[in-house]
């Protein structure tokens, strides 16, 4: 398997546990009846390390389908090189460390990270462009 591939393996490994994080938290709020049942019931709204996780989860399936999308097609046009390494691996490092920094409300710091995994995704795409 290429290398950019692993780095996606990796990354959706990453969008589980940021699926479960957010979970986990949230049922430790609600409780485990709530989050079981039909949740029909109003409640009251996440907190704030629930909310940053909820929206941590969004932002990268907001990138995640792109960069799915440019590894694939370095794959199969075989146009891997070290440039879309550098790339593949910039991107999952970013993600990765996106996480803790914006469940600990980091600003600035965290939105120079998201640039970093978006000019990860720009280094798999110059191949193939």
């Amino acid at each position: 398997m290429s290398f950019e591939l692993t780095m996606l393996a990796w990354t959706l490994v990453l969008a589980l546990v940021q699926v479960l994080l957010p979970a986990v938290v949230r049922n430790r709020e609600v409780g485990l009846k709530y989050q079981a049942g039909p949740r029909d019931a109003a409640t009251a709204p996440p907190s704030r390390l629930s909310g940053r996780l909820m929206r941590a989860q969004a932002n990268l399936f907001e990138t995640l389908p792109i960069f799915a999308i440019a590894v694939l097609i370095v794959h199969v046009a075989g146009r891997e090189n070290a440039l879309t390494h550098a790339g593949a691996l910039t991107y999952f490092v970013a993600r990765l460390v996106y996480v803790p920094l914006y469940a600990a409300g980091v600003p600035f710091v965290r939105s120079l990270v998201w640039l970093a995994s978006v000019v990860g995704i720009v280094q798999i795409l110059v191949p193939i462009i």
